[in-house]
């Protein structure tokens, strides 16, 4: 009996797609935390802290504005773009023109515009290892193929040129390129940038560049040299890169939805026909919250940088307290990135343990803390915890994961 077209229901390309790994785990622990049990989260990459009043009285104050209840550029608010264009300026040396921005639905959107606008069928990005959930799935859905590099603790987690020229094809489009890190935190040098620009260069490929995470860097990389931006480091790159950013992490605003790409005028311009199809504009109100928070200083980042600097050297100190566990000090970011091999191959409670996905449902279900597998980021073998939140809960919780391992 031969189906009909209805007997497919769901696309192939569609059907492909996995669900958000790290999502996936805060679904499920606040779940359970609605059903009574003192589940502790470590999965969620967001800040614990509340978006600064200063922002929410924009947004206020933009709610009782009726320009922003009608359609506004698909691009992006004009002074919201010049403002994106200054911030850039000031934060990390890049120069831009406001054309050369595209405001989007979070940094989810720019990813994908990006390499929609960047790849055909069958070109490859190469992805170094481990990476966030997102990434090969936005590659994937743009028709690429996601070639992954991948570099362990025994390297701070970070992708050597030599590496990258391994991965190399007469298929190669773009590299991604991430620092800091999720979900390891780790932090690119200035002269690894330099290097791995500098091949990028040679061979004539496009970087995508996600910054997201570019104020959460601690201790100038912990005492190695300054870190940067690569399009700063390596100014020849400027017209074949794209940067990523937005104001979920700095401005603890990961639910207002606002995000931008930055990248040459003709590629801009591609994703933003694509965006004027697809979403049209990011929400007028959003955008203007956006704007006070572009706009403003970076004292509320300071601030919470001072929590989060505190709550990694815990959790990293107390991570390495268990027998079995390897955790390097990431130098950015909110994330800690523990090898577990050491946990693996052994017997719980009766309960045979092989794989780091099998150790996060073990460690969910009997300690009642949430983790991401190694599994979700490329790295099996791993655990992600975001330290983004509480001092007293993360104490907790790795207590629980010492008593349990003990």
């Amino acid at each position: 009996m031969t189906s009909s077209p209805r007997d497919r229901r769901v696309s192939a390309r569609i059907g492909a797609i996995a669900e958000s790994a790290t999502l996936k785990v805060d679904a499920k622990a606040k779940a359970l935390k609605a059903e009574g049990r003192p589940v502790i989260g470590f999965g969620a990459g967001e800040p614990d802290f509340p978006t600064p009043d200063y922002i929410v009285e924009a947004a206020v104050a933009a709610c009782r504005d009726p320009k922003n209840h009608r359609y506004t550029p698909a691009g992006g608010l004009p002074e919201l773009k010049q403002a994106i264009a200054d911030k850039t300026r000031r934060d990390s040396g890049l120069d831009v023109e406001p054309s050369q921005v595209l405001v989007t639905n979070g940094g989810k959107q720019a990813i994908y515009a990006a390499f929609a606008a960047m790849i055909d069928p069958g070109d490859e990005v190469i992805v170094p290892a481990p990476y966030w959930t997102t990434y090969p799935e936005a590659i994937q859905l743009a028709g690429g193929v996601a070639v992954e590099v991948l570099a362990d603790e025994t390297q701070d987690y970070k992708v050597t040129v030599e590496q990258l020229e391994a991965a190399r094809t007469d298929r190669t489009k773009v590299l991604l390129f991430v620092s800091p890190s999720n979900p390891t935190g780790a932090v690119y040098t200035a002269d690894e940038i330099r290097a791995i620009g500098q091949w990028v260069e040679d061979h004539d490929l496009w970087v995508l560049c996600d910054e997201i995470y570019e104020h959460l860097v601690y201790d100038a990389v912990d005492g190695q040299s300054d870190t940067g931006s690569m399009p700063v480091l390596c100014p020849f790159l400027q017209d074949n890169c794209v940067v990523v950013n937005g104001v979920a992490k700095t401005y603890a605003m990961t639910g207002w939805r606002v995000g931008w790409m930055i990248g040459p005028k003709d590629l801009v311009k591609a994703a933003t026909n694509l965006q004027s199809h697809a979403t049209s504009n990011v929400a007028n109100v959003s955008q203007r919250a956006a704007l006070a928070a572009v706009e403003g200083d970076l004292a509320a980042v300071d601030e919470m940088k001072v929590a989060f600097d505190r709550r990694r050297r815990t959790i990293v100190r107390m991570l390495n307290e268990i027998d079995g566990v390897v955790c390097p000090m990431p130098g950015g970011a909110f994330y800690a990135y523990p090898s577990v091999k050491g946990l693996l191959g052994q017997d719980y409670a009766g309960r045979r343990i092989d794989t780091s996905a099998e150790l996060a449902e073990y460690i969910l279900e009997t300690a009642e803390v949430a983790v991401v597998p190694g599994e979700a980021f490329g790295s099996p073998g791993y655990l992600r915890l975001s330290y983004a939140l509480g001092d007293d809960d993360i104490v907790e919780g790795i207590t629980r994961l010492q008593k349990l391992f003990s």
